[in-house]
């Protein structure tokens, strides 16, 4: 149990640090601090200590150095019942101290600004700060360390109650804060790597990498009953639409599937600037629409693509939600919707679904492309594979057409809007379409021909007319062959195969014109 009697406060969040010091000197405990939070305290009638007057130096150095002191440090790492330690302590007279309360310079804020200076950035890292936490973190058995106003109230709460903080307590209290301090290192290594100075080049991918997420909730379960789990958000602030950010306005608490469900549906309906309407079930789209009349409009042919499976599924809108898509929305059950904004109408409509999720996030498509910015990780055993966002838009001067018939302007369209959806469908991924409507979809198999039946199979609407989207190359002529039965006019796909002469020579025999982009949509 450690008895506060001193406690050193420097703090750059002085959220109810007035507060905590008034509760520390009704406890009789002797206050030290530092420059503007002395200021602070002083300025509200709290005694305090310099630290300049406690060490005999002044802050120096523009305010680089303040408590880099033997009279600091001493004061902190001292072990209470050490005969040495304490023997030094009296020698040197430095007086111990029981409680370090800081928080650090908001270096992870200043990188997230619009606009800043290499040289704000690196005089925002915070030195002593986190030495001292450091400190008062291994001496957790003599010192309580406090980083997170958050846990003022847990301190204080047990002082009143045995006037003293317990070994458990400053233990919890430890551990955050070496979390907080390597998080923190983190943000400072993540963004040198990013900047090119002298002959050091940026790393996109450095040898040790360095990450940080805060935990924003446990979840009830996992993939599954019988795992556990938790979701973090990236510790680094973007500026980018995630769900990671979403504000829940109603329903149950979010699920792991349905936070995977989300992050696809913000991903795919992001791609769209008119109206659009996607429907994610088990990660994958079964149906995709846009329209230049109205959201609902959308939403109806999103949903018409495949009916059966659009049950309890995971909708994603562009554009705010209104009152008759609601209503319609309300007829079937649905997880949850993801959207920029609801109007009162809808929001009134979906209070009798008490347990539907509505996420609200911001979608500016300009900071999409900031998403480049982004990692994509996936974890494996004993190790993390990186990469880019898949974010690569099509471009029309690279594109070939290596067939004897060429795309019609309608077709094209259909073509650009199936290969937009194809992207976030697992692979082997093929899209039946009509212009902004998905017609079928054939997701996640080991073979592209069976892509191809399926995609048919599960079309609720006539394929005959329609356009296809594969997300890689035709190995053998089977998959034209298989399309050509269902109807289809054009095809959009990457090329690249050893077949790729044979599967233009099946399309040049079915009439069915094909464009090849080079661009591959792998998604695992």
């Amino acid at each position: 149990m450690v008895k506060v009697k001193r406690a050193l406060i420097s703090v750059s969040d002085k959220t109810g640090i007035v507060e905590l010091a008034k509760e520390l000197k009704s406890f009789s405990v002797e206050i030290v601090s530092t420059g503007g939070t002395a200021k602070a305290l002083r300025d509200s009638g709290i005694p305090v200590i310099e630290v300049s007057d406690l060490t005999g130096f002044p802050e120096m150095l523009d305010g680089r150095v303040k408590t880099l002191h033997p009279l600091i440090h001493g004061g902190i790492l001292a072990k209470r019942k050490s005969k040495v330690h304490q023997e030094e302590v009296a020698k040197h007279k430095i007086p111990l101290i029981d409680l370090v309360v800081i928080n650090l310079y908001p270096f992870d804020k200043v990188i997230a600004k619009e606009s800043f200076t290499f040289e704000e950035a690196i005089e925002n890292i915070d030195i002593g700060g986190p030495t001292m936490v450091r400190a008062a973190c291994k001496n957790f058995e003599n010192v309580g360390v406090v980083v997170d106003p958050k846990d003022y109230t847990l301190i204080l709460e047990e002082l009143k109650q045995n006037g003293r903080l317990s070994r458990s307590t400053n233990f919890y209290l430890a551990r955050k804060a070496f979390s907080i301090t390597s998080s923190y290192d983190s943000a400072i290594a993540s963004y040198l790597y990013t900047q090119r100075l002298d002959n050091a080049m940026p790393e996109k991918y450095p040898e040790r990498l360095t990450l940080s997420f805060i935990k924003t909730q446990d979840l009830r379960y996992g993939e599954n009953p019988h795992q556990t789990a938790a979701f973090y958000r990236e510790a680094k602030q973007l500026n980018i639409p995630s769900i990671s950010h979403a504000k829940q306005l109603q329903g149950k608490e979010l699920s792991f599937n349905n936070i995977i469900d989300l992050d696809t549906a913000l991903g795919l309906v992001m791609e769209f600037g008119e109206n659009a309407a996607v429907i994610i079930k088990h990660t994958n789209p079964c149906g995709v629409a846009t329209s230049n009349i109205a959201l609902l409009d959308a939403f109806i042919k999103a949903r018409e693509t495949d009916p059966v499976s659009a049950f309890g599924g995971i909708i994603g809108f562009n554009k705010e939600v209104d009152g008759e898509t609601a209503r319609e929305i309300s007829k079937n059950f649905v997880e949850a919707i993801v959207a920029p904004s609801y109007s009162s109408d809808a929001l009134k409509i979906f209070e009798s679904k008490k347990n539907l999720r509505l996420m609200q996030v911001p979608m500016d498509a300009k900071n999409l492309s900031k998403t480049g910015n982004n990692l994509d990780l996936k974890k494996v055993s004993g190790g993390i594979l990186v990469q880019d966002k898949d974010i690569k838009d099509l471009d029309p001067s690279n594109l070939k057409n290596p067939t004897k018939r060429k795309p019609t302007p309608d077709e094209f369209e259909a073509l650009q809007f199936a290969w937009k959806v194809a992207k976030y469908v697992k692979s082997n991924a093929v899209v039946y379409a009509r212009k902004g409507q998905t017609v079928g979809i054939g997701a996640g198999q080991m073979s592209r021909v069976d892509s191809c039946k399926i995609a048919a199979m599960k079309a609720n609407l006539p394929t005959k007319g329609t356009v296809l989207a594969s997300d890689a190359f035709f190995p053998f002529r089977d998959g034209i062959d298989e399309t050509a039965k269902a109807g289809i006019t054009a095809i959009i796909q990457p090329g690249g195969s050893v077949k790729d002469e044979e599967v233009i020579a099946a399309c040049d025999e079915h009439g069915i014109a094909m464009v090849l982009t080079g661009i591959r949509h792998f998604r695992h």
